[in-house]
């Protein structure tokens, strides 16, 4: 009897190869400036790599109303550098507000250069994405991505404002991370195909995909905190926890919990009085009232949904690697 294959994103990346070739050649070519430290600390990471699912969602709307071709259509390839340009730049922006000195498992830009160049260079990032965009001459995807950029600004600054608060709705945690996360998985992959010409219902469909991927891949992520290492996550096991972060893990055990547990979260994460020992009591707490399994099953759900939305797709290779990808999202936990 043979083990059932690990859901992955491998099938997605080796269909779209030789486009996300096409993509990183243009990223690299508007990452160029005649100030040497924009383009070192850029490309510090940009090469630290990741999944870069965004621009392969983004290739995938392409894919998904034109088929296969041998080259993606040229808007498609300067769209998912744009997004792939957003993501970086929420990335060094994040890393500045969070004070982290890890991603990906290396030195952050911040800890590198500070927090002023870092900033800034985000700031490049943004600028160049929005004329990658504006070269598409389609007023539709700037649209798209530009509502997609501003959504991630609310999403973090809603987060910001809930750092603190273990008692927070579950509905603002989803808010928070629809806004930083899922929209722009949505707005790849729906202006992927909208970019090249697909009609309403597929760039909808697209859409519905992306939102739930996002919201899926990030509470995976904010579950994993209090359960990964740095080498599985590529940040510090236990960031969220001293940072104050408010996420599904920690509104479920609030809700649950009694008296001196929650009196317990609001000295940790509420105050911020954090001692020896007290990350280890969180996740006793967790776990007692199965606080990550809870948001992982939540996660699946979104996964499901995300599936879905797939049955508009008739290219067999394309849809059976989309599903692959959105299951992937929660085979990471196992």
């Amino acid at each position: 009897m043979t083990d059932t294959p690990r859901p992955s994103i491998d099938a997605l990346t080796a269909l779209l190869a030789n486009d996300m070739k096409a993509v990183n050649q243009v990223i690299l070519d508007r990452m160029g400036s005649d100030v040497p430290m924009i383009p070192q600390l850029a490309n510090h990471l940009i090469a630290a790599g990741g999944k870069r699912m965004r621009p392969l969602l983004c290739l995938a709307g392409a894919f998904a109303h034109q088929g296969k071709q041998e080259t993606a259509d040229s808007r498609a390839l300067l769209l998912s550098a744009a997004v792939e340009f957003i993501h970086n730049a929420t990335l060094l922006h994040d890393d500045v507000i969070d004070e982290s000195d890890k991603r990906r498992g290396r030195d952050t830009a911040n800890a590198l250069w500070g927090n002023e160049a870092s900033v800034l260079v985000g700031d490049f990032l943004f600028a160049r994405a929005f004329e990658l965009m504006v070269e598409t001459d389609d007023i539709a995807v700037l649209g798209m991505l530009s509502s997609a950029s501003a959504r991630i600004t609310e999403g973090e600054v809603k987060q910001m404002t809930m750092a603190g608060k273990p008692d927070s709705p579950l509905q603002d945690y989803l808010d928070v991370i629809t806004g930083k996360t899922a929209i722009l998985f949505a707005a790849a992959i729906s202006s992927g195909a909208h970019v090249v010409g697909a009609d309403k219902a597929l760039v909808e469909a697209l859409h519905n995909y992306g939102l739930s991927l996002g919201m899926a891949f990030q509470i995976v992520d904010d579950a994993l905190d209090y359960r990964s290492d740095l080498a599985a996550m590529g940040k510090n096991n236990g960031d969220d926890f001293v940072d104050g972060k408010i996420t599904m893990p920690i509104i479920i055990a609030w809700q649950e919990g009694d008296e001196a547990e929650r009196a317990f979260w609001q000295r940790t994460i509420g105050e911020g009085e954090i001692t020896d020992g007290d990350f280890e009591a969180a996740v006793a707490i967790l776990d007692k009232y199965q606080a990550i399994e809870k948001a992982l099953a939540q996660a699946k759900d979104y996964a499901e949904q995300a599936v879905q939305s797939l049955a508009i797709i008739k290219d067999d290779a394309l849809r059976s690697a989309l599903t692959d990808a959105a299951y992937y999202t929660v085979a990471r936990t196992l």
